[in-house]
C-alpha cells in the first residue's frame, strides 16, 4: 500500500509501514504501550528504530540490560542473535549472583524457549549453572565478557537504525507550517487536525467597525453582486457580475491560491452573473445562484460542482440559504416565488407563492419550520414549511416623514439572533425596507423597534446585517455610509463612509468584529473595529 502526496505539482510516495512505525513510535513515547504491542501484532510491522544507534550501542558495551531489552522489544531480529543476547544476559545475571531473575528470563522467554529446542547444550548449561545460584568470571571463558559484549554489538547493530524522537509531531508541525506559508491557515488559527479543518473561531466581544482593514479591488468592468463568510470563519466568498464565484482569505485580501483549482485558474463559475451565495453549515458546501435563475451547489475545498438546478427559478435567484442539516436549500427570485430544492432528489420540493413582484429575501426560521419572505410588492409572507401555505402576511408600516398611504418596497429580512428558544410565532424578525428606516418586528406584524438613518432623502436602506453576537445593527444606505444601531436602544451609535458608488450589500463574520461591504464601484471592503 502507498499514499500519494500531492501538492505544487510534487508528487510523494509514502509506504504504508512507515506511516504505522510513526505511530508505534508515538506510542512508545507516550508509554501506550499496550496498544503499541497490538498494533505491531496486527500490521506485522516493528519499530526497528531506536534515538540513537551510539547509545544502544554503549548500553550493550557498558551491561545495562535493562535499557538494551527495552529497547529491543520494539527492534526485529534474527532468532540466533536474540538467542545469543538472552544467553549472555542470564550469565551476566548469574555472575551478580541474580539467580533467580536469570532463571525468569531462562524459562519465561521466547529466545530462551527457542534455545532450548535448538541448542538443548547451551539451554542445560545454563539451566545447571542457575541450579548452582551463579557462576565464576572464569567460567565466560577465554574471550571474556567484555569481548562477548563488543561481539554483541557487532552482530546486533546491522539490524538497527536511528530516527529522532517525536518524529510524528514533528512532521505534523512542518506541514502546519507549510500552510501556514502558502496561506492555507491563517496566522493564529486553530486547526481540527483530525478534519483538517480550522477550528470555529471563539467569539469575540462586540465591538462595531470603525475603519476599513484592506479593500478587494475587482477588474474594470466587474463588480461583486453579493457576498458571504463561511460559519467557520475562514472565507469570504464573493459572487461577481461576471460570472465568476472566487474565495478570499480576508486577513490579506488575496485569492485563497492553497485551493488547487483557483491556483490553476479554474473558477467556480456560471454562465452570468452570480447574485446570491452561501454556505452549508459544516462550512463545506457553497449554494450560489446566477441572473438567469440557475442554482449551483459546490464543494469548496475541490472546486467541483456537486448539484446543478438549470431550472430553478426562470429569472435570477435573489437569496439563497441552507437547511439546518444541508441537505435543502431555500431560494427566492424575480420571479416572485421562493422554493426548497432537495439535494439528494435534484428536484424542487416546495414552492411558495402569493407575491405579485419580486421575492428579494427568503430565510428559515430557527427551526426550519417557518419561512419568512420579503418582496418589492411591499408584504412580508409567513409560510409553513410543510404545507407550503401562507400564514400570515403583513406590510412594514412607512417611516413617520412619508404619507401613512405610501407603500415601500420590503428588500430584505432576518430573523434575530439568539431566537432560538422561543416558539415559532414568538420569533423576532428585522425587516429592512426601501426608506430611511429598519423594523423589529414580530411574526403578527406587529412593530417593536424602529431603526432610522434620520435622513428625510438621500438616506435609503439599501441592505443591513447584524453583529454575531446581536448587539449592533449595521445598515448601509444610498448615501454610502454604514449606519451603526445598538439594538437594545435603536440609538444610532456610529457613521461611516465605506464606498464611492452605490452599496449592493452588507455580510458579517460569524465569529469577530468584521464586516464585508460589496458596492458597484468594483470593491469588496472588508471593516473592522
Amino acid at each position: 500500500l502507498e499514499i500519494n502526496w500531492i501538492a505544487m505539482s510534487t508528487k510523494l510516495e509514502i509506504e504504508s509501514h512507515d506511516v504505522v512505525r510513526l505511530v508505534l513510535q508515538f506510542c512508545k513515547e507516550h508509554q501506550l504501550n499496550r496498544t503499541l504491542a497490538i498494533l505491531q501484532e496486527e500490521s506485522r510491522v516493528t519499530l526497528n528504530y531506536v534515538d540513537s544507534v551510539e547509545a544502544f550501542a554503549a548500553d550493550i558495551n557498558n551491561g545495562r540490560w535493562d535499557a538494551v531489552l527495552k529497547a529491543v522489544s520494539y527492534l526485529s531480529f534474527p532468532d540466533a542473535v536474540l538467542m545469543d543476547l538472552y544467553e549472555h544476559v542470564v550469565m551476566e545475571l548469574l555472575e551478580g549472583r541474580e539467580a533467580q531473575l536469570a532463571y525468569d528470563l531462562l524459562r519465561m522467554t521466547s529466545p530462551m524457549i527457542n534455545l532450548k529446542q535448538s541448542h538443548p547444550d547451551r539451554y542445560l548449561r545454563l539451566e545447571h549453572i542457575c541450579k548452582k545460584g551463579g557462576m565464576d568470571s572464569k567460567e565466560w571463558g577465554e574471550n571474556g565478557k567484555e569481548k562477548r559484549r563488543a561481539k554483541l554489538t557487532q552482530v546486533m547493530l546491522p539490524y538497527v537504525q536511528a530516527a529522532p524522537p517525536g518524529r510524528l509531531l514533528a512532521l505534523l508541525g512542518q506541514a502546519l507550517k507549510w500552510q501556514q506559508n502558502v496561506g492555507m491557515l491563517q496566522p493564529g488559527v486553530k486547526l481540527d487536525l483530525f478534519r483538517g479543518a480550522a477550528k470555529v473561531m471563539s467569539e469575540a466581544a462586540e465591538e462595531f467597525p470603525q475603519q476599513i482593514a484592506r479593500q478587494i479591488k475587482f477588474g474594470t468592468k466587474s463588480h461583486p453582486e453579493c457576498a458571504c463568510f463561511s460559519p467557520d470563519g475562514q472565507h469570504l466568498v464573493s459572487g461577481s457580475v461576471d460570472g465568476f464565484v472566487e474565495v478570499w482569505n480576508h486577513s490579506t485580501g488575496q485569492l485563497r491560491t492553497d485551493l488547487q483549482y483557483q491556483n490553476d485558474e479554474e473558477f467556480m463559475m456560471h454562465d452570468q452573473a452570480v447574485v446570491s451565495v452561501a454556505f452549508s453549515r459544516d462550512s463545506e458546501c457553497l449554494a450560489s445562484g446566477s441572473q438567469d435563475g440557475k442554482l449551483k451547489i459546490w464543494k469548496v475545498a475541490t472546486g467541483q460542482c456537486l448539484r446543478h438546478f438549470d431550472r430553478a427559478h426562470t429569472e435570477g435567484i435573489t437569496c439563497v440559504q441552507f437547511s439546518k442539516d444541508s441537505s435543502q436549500v431555500l431560494t427566492s427570485s424575480f420571479d416572485m416565488t421562493a422554493k426548497i430544492h432537495g439535494l439528494k432528489s435534484g428536484r424542487m420540493l416546495k414552492e411558495f407563492r402569493g407575491h405579485t413582484s419580486y421575492v428579494n429575501t427568503a430565510a428559515y426560521n430557527h427551526d426550519n419550520s417557518r419561512v419568512v419572505t420579503a418582496s418589492s410588492d411591499t408584504f412580508v409572507k409567513v409560510y409553513d414549511v410543510k404545507s407550503s401555505e401562507c400564514i400570515l402576511s403583513f406590510s412594514p408600516p412607512p417611516p413617520p416623514h412619508m404619507n401613512e398611504a405610501s407603500l415601500v418596497s420590503v428588500n430584505s429580512v432576518c430573523f434575530v439572533p439568539c431566537d432560538g428558544d422561543r416558539g415559532p410565532g414568538d420569533e423576532r424578525i428585522y425587516v429592512c425596507t426601501r426608506s430611511n428606516t429598519v423594523y423589529m418586528m414580530n411574526l403578527r406584524g406587529q412593530v417593536l423597534k424602529a431603526f432610522c438613518s434620520g435622513k428625510r432623502s438621500g438616506g435609503d436602506i439599501l441592505a443591513f446585517a447584524v453583529s454575531h453576537r446581536g448587539k449592533w445593527l449595521y445598515a448601509v444606505a444610498e448615501d454610502h455610509m454604514l449606519y451603526v444601531f445598538d439594538t437594545e436602544t435603536a440609538k444610532l451609535e456610529h457613521l461611516m463612509k465605506v464606498c464611492e458608488k452605490e452599496v449592493i450589500g452588507l455580510t458579517q463574520h460569524p465569529t469577530r468584529n468584521m464586516l464585508a461591504c460589496f458596492a458597484t464601484d468594483g470593491h469588496l471592503t472588508v471593516l473592522v473595529p
